[in-house]
């Protein structure tokens, strides 16, 4: 048998919010066990898509910054743009994706205090693409509260 952690997860924030929660004499007790409630339903979400979301948004930023290396004159932040494209995750564990998340997001920053120095339109469209790409990759982290 494999445990299914996101089957044990859903079962445990129904039975949280749809049978204890209402059973409890307090309205207190009540609210308290919907909130575990609610944080174990963003725990199961966040297990679920952990390693997605993480691979996506390092892919997209590898991608942006190939994209930057057309704009960009200055060489030493053109080899770091460099590096950062020619680097891959370790491996699908989570802290490992963090670790180059981390680091990718280090040259993003760069990047985008170096763009906004720069003058003309091919700076300006650079710098709504690092705006675009923030905004994505916040909806990338997004969970959703209205499944149960």
């Amino acid at each position: 048998m494999k445990p299914d952690c996101t089957v044990y997860l859903n079962e445990l924030v129904r039975s949280l919010m749809h049978d204890v929660a209402p059973a409890l004499p307090s309205t207190w007790a009540q609210a308290d066990v919907m909130r575990h409630g609610l944080l174990l339903q963003v725990v199961q979400q966040e297990f679920d898509r952990a390693a997605a979301w993480r691979v996506d948004d390092n892919a997209a930023l590898r991608v942006l910054f190939a994209e930057a290396r057309a704009v960009i004159i200055d060489s030493a932040m053109k080899q770091r743009l460099n590096q950062a494209c020619a680097s891959t995750d370790a491996s699908l564990r989570v802290s490992d994706l963090d670790a180059a998340n981390q680091g990718l997001r280090g040259v993003l920053t760069e990047l985008h205090a170096h763009v906004e120095a720069l003058d003309g339109p091919q700076a300006r469209a650079l710098e709504v693409r690092i705006w675009r790409e923030l905004a994505a990759s916040t909806v990338r982290r997004q969970c959703a509260l209205d499944r149960f």
